[in-house]
């Protein structure tokens, strides 16, 4: 039960929200007319009927007319209002008691009246209309309704009177009609009238086949009885008119170059004129040049004629004009002017010149007869007479009237000549350059540019020519510049051949000469057009005398050389060089050998023999090379080093490059080879003498032999030594007898003490007193030298010496030991 209250309530809840969310009922204006406005609203749940009521805007609470609907419809209409008139529409939703459960209002216009018929309609070309009519009071603008049998039908929205009705058909029947409009809408459309379009305008074309006519052509028009032309000069007031019924029309006695428009329009049968054409502006052709004249001009070297005339500055436009000449050449120009290019000499010219505008051509000027500059003379000679006069000549040229002659000389002088003939006379000399060139003259002007003979008298000879010998085969020759010259030919010729030199600058040399040879030299001027003066005095020359061959070297001692060579020269003097280091030796003579003397020693030297005569000095001979003997050392020194062993040492030897050092005698020979300045010689014999010799060897193998005071070795030391006692406190000191005649030194070195005993030479023992004894003792016996002097080189033996109480007890040999 509960849960059934519950539900009851949801629905009356529902219910009630439906209706509270229901909006209210919405109207809108769907059309209008003059007395009738259609509407349209909104349904509203419940409404049984709706009410529409009409009343003026002015008096909105006094309805002038009503209107019911059932609760289905949603749009009505409502009649009976006048027209213009703004009404306020309202609209209201009865439920069936007839109570108003909502409603909306809204306001418009009712649509103007009908119209007035169209007062007039005329056609203001093939394709429109101008329309009148009385405006309406009340209207924003108004609606053309325009139609014709033929189911054309179409409504133009214009806004005053008169309007333009456009995009018809020409020469077609209509039928007008016209509604006012205003914000609620359009009137009912009044009584209609009838109009015709005119005829189309014909599509004239234009042309000028003459400089006085223009010619007008169009296509047939439809329906057209009769043509009507228009043609007016601008610039001026006049204007004419002309009918026909062709579709051409000429129009004469035009002024030349003249701008003309040209208008058409074609009438209909019932005597309309039709739309008039549009105005074709058409030129007539320009006139005639007149005053035609022509001249030369150049272009550098180009000719050309200018063609000039007379412009016309009234002629309408751009007129263009065309020159032609009967040579195939032709210019155009917008000017007074015109160029033909480019032109020969000696033509014939036949000129015409025609104008052109838009329109075409003119007519011709009458031709004008022209004849070019004459030709450049030909052919021209020069003939040289022997007295230094020159004729020039050359060929006659059509079209001259007279000529004139140039000569241009090379120091820069001018000389002309006027002649009608073909020939001109002056002076020439050597060694110049003349240009020549001929002028031809008509009334047209000068002949092109001349054509220059180059005529080049021969050089004349060089002056101040000197021949010199710089070398043993070249001769060089200088003179100064002859005038004229651009080549100098130099000959050098003996008795076997002949040696050229060509060259533009005034010296040259002649090499490859035979030596000793006597050449005559010829200097010869030339040039590229008149060739070489071979009129030129000669210079005689000898070159230098030839180089000695084949030196050969004699040596004679060791500071004298003879040098012979071969010697082919007719009449020289020899030098012998021998150039060394430090020295140079010569020796002079007319044969062919001679002695180099003072050659120093150890030196070298390269010899070579030179030939000199009053023509020069050869080349010297090839070089041979000398070396003297190496020079000896000039100090010597020999030194014994042990018994058997000596150290020899000399000074430098100049020129010596190794030495073989020997020392003689009568027992043998002992020796030593090196590149040093010393050396040691072993396997010496004591107590001999020695011969000292060094031979010195060049780095050629020459060699001296060197030879110095004796040498003697050192005595020999003895043999055989022994030690003995000889009393308490004494040593006796033997050895084996040398049969020396010097005397021997017996020496005993202790640690703290030494002693000494000495024999007489013969004598071959000798005692030793007050020995310390217990101590070791170093015994050295040696020969005294001649001077008294010890030999240092003998053995020293070591010995013990023991004591018993304070004497010696023995004597016990422990070695031998080496010189220190």
């Amino acid at each position: 039960m509960g849960a059934l209250k519950w539900l009851i309530f949801l629905v009356f809840l529902n219910t009630y929200s439906q209706a509270a969310a229901q909006s209210d009922i919405k109207v809108s204006v769907f059309s209008a007319t003059s007395k009738t406005v259609i509407l349209r609203w909104t349904s509203y749940s419940g409404a049984v009927t709706y009410k529409i009521s009409a009343a003026p805007l002015s008096s909105p609470s006094s309805p002038v007319s009503f209107v019911m609907f059932g609760p289905n419809t949603v749009m009505g209409s409502i009649s009976s209002l006048s027209q213009d008139v703004e009404y306020i529409f309202t609209v209201q939703a009865l439920d069936g008691t007839q109570t108003v459960l909502s409603f909306a209002s809204t306001q418009t216009l009712t649509a103007p009246d009908i119209m007035d018929p169209i007062k007039t309609v005329k056609p203001k070309d093939s394709r429109t209309f101008m329309v009148e009519f009385n405006p309406k009071t009340g209207a924003t603008s108004y609606i053309i309704r325009v139609e014709n049998t033929n189911g054309f039908f179409r409504e133009d929205t214009v806004s005053s009177s008169p309007a333009e009705i456009g995009n018809l058909d020409p020469y077609t029947e209509y039928r007008l009609s016209i509604m006012a409009v205003n914000n609620a809408g359009r009137s009912q459309p009044s009584s209609p009238v009838a109009a015709k379009t005119v005829l189309p305008p014909p599509q004239i074309s234009t042309s000028s086949p003459s400089n006085d006519s223009i010619i007008v052509t169009w296509p047939p028009v439809a329906h057209a009885v009769q043509y009507t032309v228009s043609i007016y000069k601008f610039d001026s007031n006049t204007k004419e008119k002309y009918n026909t019924t062709n579709t051409s029309l000429t129009f004469p006695g035009l002024d030349a170059g003249y701008l003309y428009a040209i208008q058409s329009s074609a009438w209909d049968p019932e005597g309309r004129d039709g739309e008039g054409s549009l105005y074709v502006n058409q030129t007539t052709r320009p006139p005639t040049p007149s005053s035609v004249s022509v001249s030369v001009v150049m272009s550098g070297t180009l000719a050309k004629l200018s063609v000039s005339w007379e412009l016309n500055k009234e002629v309408h436009g751009t007129v263009e004009y065309h020159v032609t000449s009967d040579q195939n050449l032709n210019c155009n120009s917008t000017s007074n002017s015109c160029i033909l290019s480019p032109v020969a000499c000696g033509e014939i010219h036949t000129i015409h010149t025609t104008a052109s505008n838009k329109a075409g051509p003119s007519q011709p000027s009458s031709p004008v007869l022209f004849i070019t500059f004459p030709c450049a003379p030909e052919s021209l000679t020069l003939e040289e007479s022997p007295k230094g006069n020159c004729t020039l000549t050359w060929n006659n040229v059509p079209y001259a009237e007279h000529y004139e002659a140039f000569v241009k000389i090379g120091d820069g002088t001018e000389a002309t000549c006027n002649s009608t003939s073909n020939n001109c006379t002056y002076q020439c000399q050597c060694g110049y350059t003349y240009l020549m060139s001929v002028l031809a003259y008509n009334q047209a002007g000068s002949s092109p540019e001349r054509k220059v003979l180059n005529y080049t008298t021969v050089p004349c000879c060089p002056d101040s020519v000197s021949v010199s010998a710089v070398s043993t085969d070249t001769l060089v020759i200088t003179w100064n510049a002859s005038q004229g010259a651009e080549l100098y030919e130099t000959r050098a010729a003996d008795t076997s051949k002949v040696t050229l030199c060509n060259d533009t600058a005034p010296v040259c040399a002649l090499s490859g000469l035979s030596c000793d040879s006597s050449y005559t030299v010829v200097v010869t001027p030339c040039n590229e057009i008149s060739g070489c003066n071979q009129a030129c005095k000669s210079h005689t020359r000898d070159t230098a005398p030839c180089t000695p061959t084949k030196p050969i070297l004699n040596l004679k001692t060791s500071s004298i050389i003879g040098v012979s060579w071969t010697a082919n020269n007719r009449a020289a003097n020899y030098t012998v060089g021998a150039d060394g280091e430090h020295a140079r030796r010569t020796c002079t003579t007319s044969g062919n050998s001679c002695n180099i003397t003072d050659l120093p020693c150890g030196s070298s030297f390269e010899i070579s023999v030179t030939a000199t005569s009053n023509a020069g000095q050869s080349l010297p001979s090839y070089s041979t090379s000398l070396e003297t003997e190496p020079c000896c050392p000039v100090n010597l020194t020999a030194v014994q080093v042990t018994q058997a062993m000596s150290n020899v040492s000399w000074s430098h030897a100049k020129g010596a490059n190794s030495f073989i050092t020997s020392l003689t005698s009568p027992r043998g020979k002992a020796l030593c080879h090196t590149q040093d300045t010393h050396c040691l010689i072993g396997c010496i014999t004591c107590s001999m003498n020695y011969t000292v010799t060094i031979e010195a060897f060049s780095m050629s193998g020459r060699m001296s032999s060197c030879t110095y005071q004796g040498f003697s070795s050192s005595p020999c030391c003895p043999s055989g030594i022994k030690l003995y006692m000889s009393g308490s406190n004494s040593l006796g000191v033997y050895w084996r007898s040398t049969a020396s005649s010097l005397s021997t030194i017996a020496e005993m070195a202790g640690i703290s003490s030494n002693y000494t005993c000495t024999a007489s030479p013969g004598k071959n023992s000798c005692v030793v007193k007050n020995i310390q004894c217990g101590g070791v003792y170093h015994v050295e016996v040696a020969p005294l030298t001649p001077e008294g002097s010890k030999v240092l080189f003998c053995p020293i033996r070591l010995y013990s010496v023991t004591c018993s109480g304070s004497n010696i007890s023995s004597v016990i040999y422990r070695g031998k030991r080496s010189v220190e």
